[in-house]
């Protein structure tokens, strides 16, 4: 099989960060964390991760403020937010910001897993749709550039 899908975990509680890369490990996954909000811009700059489990709340900024930031540095990534604090504004909030879901802590971690591999799966079905707009274009493209050099080649 190829690549393990990585995965980047921002939590500020180390025993969560722990707990959960070694969930997410056993189930095959690679598995970095970050501690703050800089350090996991730092990591998402410097590595691809297909999906973030995002704290809301980080000792160094909001975690809906890393959404929008992580956004410009893996704008595919998907991002699931993380609160310990759950109310509808943060969730609203968490989902305005470009949250892709919303967890509550303590995490149930069967509901976890089953929300990443949902979230994985659509990505994978953006890609596909995506790579088959790309493929649609150039072929309509080629078509259209054929047609207007055609009429030219009978000519000469």
């Amino acid at each position: 099989m190829g690549e393990r899908t990585k995965i980047l975990v921002v939590d500020d509680d180390e025993s969560i960060r722990k707990v959960l890369a070694t969930i997410l490990e056993d189930e095959g996954y690679a598995v970095d964390t970050a501690k703050n909000g800089k350090e996991a811009i730092e990591k998402s700059e410097a590595e691809f991760y297909k999906l973030a489990l995002i704290d809301i709340r980080l000792p160094d900024m909001a975690g809906v403020k890393l959404l929008t930031k992580m956004r410009s540095t893996t704008p595919r990534m998907r991002r699931i937010i993380i609160t310990g604090y759950p109310s509808l504004q943060n969730a609203v909030e968490a989902l305005n910001k470009g949250a892709d879901a919303y967890l509550m802590k303590p995490l149930d971690i069967n509901e976890t897993l089953k929300i990443i591999k949902e979230q994985l799966k659509k990505q994978e079905e953006e890609r596909e749709y995506s790579q088959n707009r790309v493929t649609e274009f150039i072929e309509t493209r080629v078509r259209e550039l054929e047609k207007e050099t055609l009429p030219h080649k009978k000519t000469h």
